[in-house]
């Protein structure tokens, strides 16, 4: 018989991961970029900066009309809310299983100051929602030409 050295961190850890798994990861997800998140549920986004200096946010909105999509920009604040609709002909007892999330939705995002609130564009292809963020033209960066004499 070997001797196991005991370790009171690597039971803590075991018993974490138990724990994780009862309650799924609803509550360790993190959502540091959002100021709200309300709604039934949250349509997942990808939020990058392009190789021109802009800021894009794409979400997966799939099942969900332009109509219901609501987009806003004010005082630095990206908000984006719409709902997701049920189909109408299915009623509640004809269905076997619901993985899906429907109802209401809202996410806002905290915008950099350098982003040019005027300028913004969103294009809506297929289920995903693209949004442009470009910056203004005093906060791109530019080269400074250094005379010698």
């Amino acid at each position: 018989m070997s001797i196991v050295r005991f370790d009171p961190f690597r039971e803590m850890a075991q018993m974490q991961d138990r724990i994780n798994r009862i309650f799924g990861d609803a509550y360790t997800r993190r959502h540091d970029d959002d100021l709200t998140q309300r709604g039934d549920w949250m349509p997942p986004v990808d939020i990058y900066e392009s190789a021109d200096q802009q800021v894009v946010l794409k979400a997966e909105l799939p099942g969900v009309s332009r109509e219901d999509i609501d987009l806003r920009v004010e005082n630095n604040t990206l908000t984006l809310r719409g709902e997701r609709r049920r189909d109408s002909e299915v009623k509640d007892e004809q269905f076997h299983r619901v993985e899906r999330s429907y109802g209401a939705f809202s996410r806002s995002f905290a915008l950099p100051s350098r982003i040019d609130a005027e300028q913004v564009r969103a294009d809506f292809k297929d289920g995903v929602l693209t949004i442009t963020l470009p910056t203004k033209a005093e906060a791109k960066p530019r080269q400074i030409a250094v005379a010698v004499d």
